[in-house]
């Protein structure tokens, strides 16, 4: 079979604009080799000299001969860094969120990967499930490390009720596996009330403990919960007395692992902090964040960048009025920190939007909708000069919510400008200098 990477971007002034490629072309093969992935490519590229064939947009096919210095770019981005295509989940996980997905939302929503390349690639979480001697042999061979890997417990037959799927049972077995292979991994567990926390968690936090240094770090994420569940499994929230067992089980696993390995190995995300209504822990304890994509320590994170500046305070010649949106739990983090701020003529607002889109239980920052700000900003009322929207609830790279609402939308309807903040540093730089 032939693959092709369809070219979606060519940088300016690179090796690839200097041949002609443009976007929409198809690289079908370099020095005569068929390319699965942007994986194989690296791989292929790595010469002086080069002979790439491309299929033009208007169907014609040509060889171009690159000279260049050996592994140097030829300025390239594709549509996907998979050309085969995607490897999607065949799993049926019973807290999966995108099974809980409202309908009629963009395409790319729905797709469920589990994808090894993606996993090494871009920090994808994969299940393994999936995976084929094959593929282990690819790992080892091109080193592909670290992989992250939802694990989500280490009981090989609740695995298997978990993920229903019979080939999710043998986790540990594939652990030791890509181990043996020298490759290094971080671990997820989403975890689930009466399903796979007490003594199923502490089981499964020593197995992987035991596996430490070669599992760098272990993540434990709260289930979520949307309103479109009618078909899903039944499974309920943490409640702030179980999110805080939690913690006191983590917070003495932290110790235990900081005073053998100097590193606290396991780390929850905020909402179990939040929900319970404890601190969050110290910067050194998150270890230089070796999860912050994953929701791991981003209050922490964000309130060191936030403390590295402090605010210049000017202030406005004439009176501004500025809301802060986010969700229901960062209003807890967010309200003390800006509510009492004194700039002159300036009024911040920190506004906690409630998760009608997605059901009252989602509380995170990042899956607020454009019409739920909308309404709530409508509700509020009052005198605004503009709106500082959580760039986390928006699409990688564009302005738009889940719900495809963009934020030109936005000022239409509430008639006043709408940014985006998507760290400390853009919020203190957006309440200091608004434009």
């Amino acid at each position: 079979m032939v693959y092709s990477g369809i070219i979606a971007k060519v940088m300016p002034n690179s090796i690839a604009e200097e041949v002609g490629l443009e976007s929409g072309d198809r690289l079908l093969a370099v020095d005569g080799e068929n390319i699965r992935d942007i994986i194989d490519l690296s791989f292929a590229l790595a010469d002086d000299c080069v002979e790439i064939l491309v299929e033009k947009k208007n169907g014609e096919q040509e060889i171009l001969e690159i000279e260049k210095e050996y592994d140097e770019d030829l300025g390239i981005e594709f549509e996907s860094a998979v050309f085969d295509g995607v490897r999607r989940c065949a799993n049926k996980c019973i807290f999966c969120f995108v099974d809980q997905m409202a309908p009629g939302m963009r395409e790319s929503l729905y797709v469920k990967d589990d994808d090894y390349r993606l996993s090494f690639l871009y920090g994808n979480f994969v299940t393994l499930t999936n995976l084929g001697p094959q593929d282990i042999k690819r790992i080892r061979q091109l080193h592909l490390s670290p992989l992250y890997i939802s694990v989500h417990t280490t009981n090989g037959l609740l695995r298997e009720k978990m993920l229903n799927n019979k080939n999710a049972g043998n986790i540990m077995t594939q652990l030791r596996t890509l181990i043996d292979s020298g490759v290094e991994m971080h671990t997820q567990i989403v975890l689930c009330p009466d399903i796979n926390d007490g003594d199923e968690l502490e089981k499964t936090i020593n197995d992987l403990y035991a596996l430490h240094p070669n599992v760098l770090s272990m993540a434990i994420v709260p289930v979520g919960l949307s309103r479109y569940r009618d078909a899903c499994y039944t499974l309920q929230g943490f409640t702030p007395e179980k999110a805080h067992a939690v913690v006191d089980k983590i917070t003495q696993w932290q110790k235990k692992c900081r005073d053998k390995s100097g590193t606290s190995f396991v780390y929850l995300s905020d909402e179990f902090y939040l929900t319970a209504d404890l601190p969050i822990p110290a910067y050194e304890m998150y270890d230089n964040f070796p999860q912050l994509e994953n929701g791991i320590g981003l209050v922490r994170n964000f309130l060191a960048e936030w403390q590295e500046e402090p605010l210049k305070m000017q202030g406005y010649t004439e009176p501004h009025y500025l809301d802060v949106v986010c969700g229901i739990s960062a209003k807890k983090v967010l309200g003390p920190l800006l509510e009492n701020l004194e700039i002159p003529n300036l009024t911040i607002r920190v506004l906690s939007v409630e998760n009608v889109f997605f059901g009252t239980d989602i509380t995170v920052s990042g899956l607020l909708t454009g019409q739920d700000i909308c309404s709530t900003l409508d509700e509020v009322g009052g005198v605004r000069t503009g709106v500082i929207v959580p760039g986390s609830a928006l699409k990688k790279g564009e302005t738009i919510f889940l719900d495809n609402t963009t934020c030109d939308e936005l000022e239409i309807n509430l008639g006043v400008p709408v940014r985006a903040a998507y760290s400390a540093t853009d919020l203190r730089q957006l309440l200091q200098a608004w434009r």
